[in-house]
């Protein structure tokens, strides 16, 4: 099965201080053919303006990731971690029985771009927890989120993983799928094809019951994220 969640199809939300874009069903923007795939439930592409922010809100129950793209995130929450997240990290909060934090943009001038992404738990009511880290811009497939923590990565309370993907114009990537697994790709710059279809900045491709897949940049370079999930 192969699904395809085009970038003109996400919903939108705009309050001046936040533009965001969603992929799936979120806050005033509901479709029902788009709830979420597999333990993933939200990918909103956010931009937010100099200076402001999330104020100070709960999660319980949330494995919440961001990867910021420009800019910086002045991250505060009430289990004491208070962070700057430059472009390039990523932030893991396990949300647990219960957390509050803020989210703001650490510059005064500057546009903050970030993917925020919440993925459910198979863990509930444990103890909230937060990971950030840069892993480089290494070129093809680099793991930084995976359920045992393992080389390195930030570890999720769920039997999913998560990997950045580099790529050059013309390169090509056969995707480690199993036929028993889930896999959603979020494109964030680049074009890529595969299947039959060409993939832009800003779509998605839904993957399961598969056991082969390859793809080929068209247009690069390519950045892109890479979820495998259970089925």
């Amino acid at each position: 099965m192969l699904e395809i969640v085009r970038a003109n199809q996400r919903g939108r939300a705009h309050f001046g201080w936040l533009k965001s874009q969603h992929t799936f069903s979120f806050g005033d923007y509901y479709n029902p053919q788009q709830m979420g795939f597999s333990a993933l439930r939200v990918i909103n592409d956010d931009e937010v303006a100099p200076g402001a922010g999330f104020s100070t809100h709960g999660h319980r129950n949330m494995e919440i990731i961001s990867y910021v793209l420009r800019g910086k995130i002045a991250h505060k929450d009430s289990a004491g971690n208070e962070e700057i997240l430059p472009a390039g990290e990523f932030q893991l909060m396990s949300a647990g029985k219960g957390i509050y934090h803020s989210e703001y943009n650490a510059s005064q001038t500057e546009i903050l771009k970030f993917l925020q992404i919440w993925i459910e738990p198979n863990q509930r009511d444990g103890e909230p927890g937060y990971q950030q880290k840069d892993f480089g811009n290494q070129a093809g497939l680099t793991w930084v989120i995976t359920p045992d923590g393992r080389d390195g990565t930030l570890r999720i309370k769920q039997d999913a993983a998560l990997a950045q993907l580099l790529l050059t114009k013309e390169q090509v990537l056969n995707f480690p799928v199993q036929a028993g697994r889930a896999y959603y790709l979020h494109l964030i710059e680049g074009e890529l094809a595969l299947a039959n279809v060409t993939l832009a900045a800003g779509d998605g491709l839904k993957i399961a019951a598969v056991d082969k897949l390859q793809g080929v940049v068209t247009q690069g370079p390519l950045q892109a994220l890479w979820f495998d999930l259970p089925l």
